[in-house]
């Protein structure tokens, strides 16, 4: 019996059960993200579990052969699945059914395999051996983590956080831990790796989370404010206010208005978030961070055709006044905000003009 496994594995449920709870009163998720970082920890759990049932009855009774198989069958098929329900948390996309497509062919693959012995193979004195088609789990692991990989950098980009370099160190961290693994069967550390990977990246999502506005996904009035208070890099400011927005709330309800909210949030950061970060203060009010070398005519006109596209199918959607100041290192940010407004109101002064 290998002890030290032993103790490992009884440290990983613990911990993993501690996150359990942890997530399950989490206030700030939202239930469906508990629901799958949970069900990600307990696979993790229900995994390391079957890792440490092949050790136990490995070259035990041959009575035990098939307990055997099917803990290892069950450990190897369901490993690549503990990154298909993280990427969950991070939303749906149409690649989810494809990578949940490609588990269930691995899965019937794993199954056919115990036929001849390919990937692994129990023989009849019950001791457990790695057949020559090992390959077929490692690339099935691997892609799993590249997969995930692939998925976070994106929702990385898409909700502008900017220590997306963290997630490239958590899957170092567990490639290295998992060759480890391989080079030498008997040192159990995949599932340490995995267990610390995932609760970095619950802290990780959290943090970005916390970093966001809730119902359109730019960064929020907390972000900003800290962002500026130690702003040190020359910058243009832009704000950016719905016109008559309080008349599509009472004229349409507030479920119309908050569609407008999304749509305007939707089309600044397809404008501007190559060139800045982008902001929802409150209410109807962003603001977007520029780099002081931005075009912002070039950002402007790609504004105007995001809102243009999007009044097609949302024909409430209302102009959109933004103006725009230089921020230079030293200056008050609020002063420069006040110059931003001065101009976001004599455009929409200009806009009530062009209606009468």
């Amino acid at each position: 019996m290998d002890y030290y496994f032993l103790i490992i594995t009884i440290i990983d449920i613990f911990t993993l059960s501690i996150m359990c709870v942890f997530v399950r009163y989490n206030g700030i998720l939202r239930k469906r993200l508990r629901f799958w970082f949970i069900s990600a920890f307990l696979l993790i759990i229900l995994i390391s579990i079957l890792e440490l049932l092949t050790i136990v009855v490995d070259d035990g009774p041959a009575s035990l052969r098939w307990l055997n198989i099917l803990a290892n069958y069950l450990g190897f098929g369901l490993t690549p699945a503990v990154s298909i329900v993280l990427s969950f948390t991070l939303g749906k996309n149409r690649s989810q059914k494809i990578m949940a497509a490609a588990e269930l062919v691995y899965l019937a693959v794993l199954g056919i395999s115990l036929l001849f012995g390919g990937v692994f193979s129990v023989d009849r004195n019950n001791h457990y051996m790695r057949g020559d088609a090992f390959w077929i789990y490692l690339a099935a692991y691997f892609m799993g983590i590249v997969y995930l990989l692939v998925i976070t950098a994106r929702t990385i980009r898409k909700y502008q956080n900017k220590s997306k370099n963290c997630i490239y160190l958590i899957a170092v961290f567990l490639s290295i831990g998992s060759t480890i693994q391989v080079i030498c069967p008997q040192i159990h550390v995949t599932w340490l790796c995995v267990t610390l990977l995932s609760i970095l990246y619950y802290v990780y999502c959290n943090i970005m989370w916390q970093e966001l506005d809730g119902l359109t996904g730019l960064l929020n009035q907390s972000s900003y404010l800290n962002k500026t208070a130690s702003f040190n890099q020359d910058a243009i400011l832009m704000v950016f206010d719905l016109d008559d927005f309080k008349d599509i709330n009472d004229q349409y309800g507030h479920l119309k208005g908050d569609q407008c909210l999304v749509e305007v949030a939707d089309s600044i950061r397809n404008a501007y978030f190559n060139d800045g970060l982008c902001y929802r203060i409150g209410g109807d009010e962003f603001f977007v961070l520029l780099n002081s070398d931005a075009d912002t005519e070039a950002c402007e006109k790609r504004l105007q055709k995001e809102l243009e596209k999007r009044r097609k199918t949302l024909a409430v959607l209302p102009e959109v006044s933004f103006g725009s100041a230089v921020f230079r290192v030293g200056d008050d940010i609020n002063k420069v905000k006040d110059m931003a407004d001065l101009q976001m109101y004599q455009m929409k002064a200009m806009h009530k003009r062009s209606k009468m």
